[in-house]
C-alpha cells in the first residue's frame, strides 16, 4: 500500500533525526538501512509511537511510496549513492524523484542529474547543514538538481528547515549541482570561521595568558554583539566543560585536526575557476599543518622563535583581536560569495545570493546575525561584486582596520602563527591596490617562455612579445595563461 510522503535510506544519526524531524511536521516516511537490524533498533527505540514506517528491502520501501515517489538518500558520499541509485532504478517509474542529502561532490550530482534524466527520473542533490541537533530541530537545506522535482519536495524541506523571522533556511538554489556547490562553499566559510576562532583563541592563551574563565567570559561578551554566531557560542561553552578530574577537558584534546574533504573541496574548485580564495586555503592548511604533530614537536625543539612578551595593555590588545576576527570574518565571507558567482558565471546557474545569506542565518552551522547584513548588501544591489564594496561592510573594516593591523604585526613580532588573520589582511591590501607587481612576473613569464603580456597603453586583450635576449625570435606562444 503505497502512504509514505517520502522515504529515507541512512539511519545514522543525520537520517534518523530527519525522520523523526519530518514525523514531527506531519509528514509519514517509510525507513530503509542496508544493515537491516537498524531498521528495527530504530523502530523499537526513537521511532516508537511514531507514524514512521520500515521497510526491510529497497522495493518494499519504494512499494510504500506516494507517488511521484520521493526517494531520499542519507548515506556515505561517492560510491555509496550510486550503488543506491542503480538498485532503486528498476523499481521506479518516471516523474519518481531520488534525492542526495548527503555531503556529495557537485559534479557528482551534475552527472547524477543528467543520467536519471535520461531515464525519466529527477534527481534533486540538497546540501544540509547543522549537524545533529539542526537535523532533528531544523536545519539549513540548500536543495538544487532537477527544478520540476521542486514543487514536490518543497513543503517537506521548507517545513523541517530552520526559520529566521518566519522564513524557512531552505529555498531553491539553482539546476544540476548547484545546491550541493552552495553547500561546499558554505563548508569551506565553515573552515575558515573555525580557524579564525583558533587563532583568537591562541592569542588569548598565549601572548595574554587567560585563564578558560576569562576565555569564557570574553567570547560570551563577543557573543552579545556583531560577532554573535552560533561557532562563538559553542566556543564559549566548552570553556566551561571540564573533565573528570575537575581540569579543563579542552587541554586534554590533541592538537591535530581532522577533516572530511568538502573543504578541500572548496579550494580545488577556487583553483580551477581562478578565484582568489586565500583565507579558506590557509584553514585548510592550518589542519594539515596540525596534522603531521610528530614533526612539529621534533621541530620545536630546534627551531626557535622570539621570546613571547606582551607588555602592553591587555583589554586594548583583547579588543584588537576581537577586531581582527570581524574583519578576517568579512574576508573570508567576501572570498566565497566572490567563488560563488565566478561559479554562477562558468557552470551557468542563476544563483541568489541575499536568498543563500538567508538559507545561512539559521539551521547551519555558520549561522550569525553577521549574514543578516550580508542578506542586505545583495538585497541592495543584486550585481553586487564584492562585499568589499558595500558601504556596511567597508565602514565595517574601517572601523577595526587599525585593531586588525596590530595583532597582525605583533603576531608576527612574537612568532605567533595566525594564518587566516594575516592573509585576510594580505588579501584586503592586495584587493585596495590598483597596482600590483604582475606587470613583472609576466615579463618574466614572456622573457623565459613566450607567453606574452598585455600593454597598458593598448586596449585589453591585445598581446605582446618581446625578444628580450635579442637571439630569442619574434614567436610567441600559443597559449595565454593567467
Amino acid at each position: 500500500m503505497s502512504e509514505a510522503d517520502i522515504g529515507l535510506i541512512g539511519l545514522a544519526v543525520m537520517g534518523q533525526n530527519l525522520v523523526l524531524n519530518m514525523n514531527d511536521n506531519g509528514f509519514t516516511v517509510a525507513v530503509f538501512n542496508r544493515t537491516i537490524s537498524k531498521v528495527d533498533d530504530f523502530m523499537e527505540g526513537p521511532a516508537k509511537g511514531t507514524n514512521v514506517i520500515d521497510a526491510h528491502s529497497l522495493q518494499e520501501l519504494i512499494q510504500k511510496l506516494k507517488r511521484p515517489r520521493r526517494l531520499m538518500l542519507m548515506v556515505k558520499a561517492g560510491e555509496a549513492v550510486d550503488e543506491f541509485i542503480n538498485m532503486a532504478i528498476p523499481y521506479l517509474d518516471e516523474g519518481d524523484i531520488i534525492i542526495d542529502g548527503g555531503n556529495s561532490l557537485f559534479t557528482d550530482t551534475e552527472r547524477r542529474c543528467k543520467d536519471l534524466r535520461k531515464k525519466g527520473i529527477f534527481f534533486i542533490g540538497a546540501g544540509i547543514s547543522g549537524g545533529e541537533e539542526g537535523a532533528r530541530h531544523g536545519p539549513s537545506i540548500m536543495p538544487g538538481g532537477d527544478p520540476e522535482a521542486w514543487p514536490h519536495v518543497k513543503d517537506i524541506f521548507q517545513s523541517i528547515s530552520a526559520k529566521v523571522d518566519g522564513e524557512p533556511c531552505c529555498d531553491w538554489v539553482g539546476n544540476g549541482g548547484a545546491g550541493h556547490y552552495v553547500k561546499m562553499v558554505h563548508n569551506g566559510i565553515e573552515y575558515g570561521d573555525m580557524q579564525l576562532i583558533g587563532e583568537s583563541y591562541q592569542l588569548l592563551k598565549n601572548v595574554l595568558h587567560y585563564t578558560p574563565e576569562e576565555m569564557q567570559k570574553t567570547f560570551l561578551e563577543w557573543n552579545q554583539g556583531d560577532l554573535d554566531s552560533y561557532l562563538i557560542e559553542i566556543t564559549s561553552h566548552i570553556f566551561g566543560v571540564k573533565d573528570t578530574d575537575g581540569s579543563l577537558l579542552l587541554d586534554k584534546i590533541l592538537d591535530v585536526a581532522g577533516q572530511k574533504g568538502t573543504g578541500k573541496w572548496t579550494v580545488i574548485n577556487a583553483l580551477d575557476l581562478g578565484m582568489p580564495l586565500t583565507l579558506i586555503s590557509e584553514a585548510v592548511f592550518a589542519r594539515c599543518l596540525s596534522a603531521i604533530k610528530e614533526e612539529r614537536v621534533s621541530a620545536s625543539k630546534i627551531l626557535k622563535g622570539p621570546k613571547i612578551e606582551f607588555t602592553g595593555d591587555r583589554k586594548l590588545f583583547a579588543h584588537a583581536i576581537r577586531q581582527a576576527l570581524y574583519s578576517s570574518k568579512i574576508i573570508s565571507y567576501a572570498q566565497g560569495f566572490m567563488l560563488m558567482r565566478q561559479a554562477a558565471k562558468d557552470y551557468q546557474w542563476s544563483l541568489n545570493y541575499g536568498a543563500i545569506a538567508l538559507m545561512w542565518r539559521g539551521g547551519c552551522i555558520i549561522r550569525s546575525q553577521f549574514l543578516g547584513k550580508i542578506k542586505e548588501a545583495f538585497s541592495a544591489d543584486r550585481d553586487l561584486k564584492s562585499l568589499l564594496l558595500d558601504p556596511y561592510f567597508v565602514q565595517q573594516i574601517q572601523e577595526r582596520e587599525n585593531g586588525w593591523r596590530q595583532v597582525v604585526a605583533k603576531s608576527a613580532e612574537m612568532g605567533i602563527p595566525i594564518p587566516c588573520m594575516s592573509t585576510a589582511l594580505s588579501f584586503f591590501d592586495g584587493y585596495r591596490t590598483s597596482e600590483l607587481p604582475a606587470n613583472l612576473l609576466q615579463a618574466q613569464r614572456d622573457y623565459f617562455g613566450a607567453h606574452t603580456y598585455e600593454r597598458v597603453d593598448k586596449p585589453r586583450g591585445q598581446f605582446f612579445h618581446t625578444n628580450w635576449t635579442g637571439t630569442g625570435g619574434n614567436v610567441s606562444s600559443g597559449s595565454y595563461n593567467a
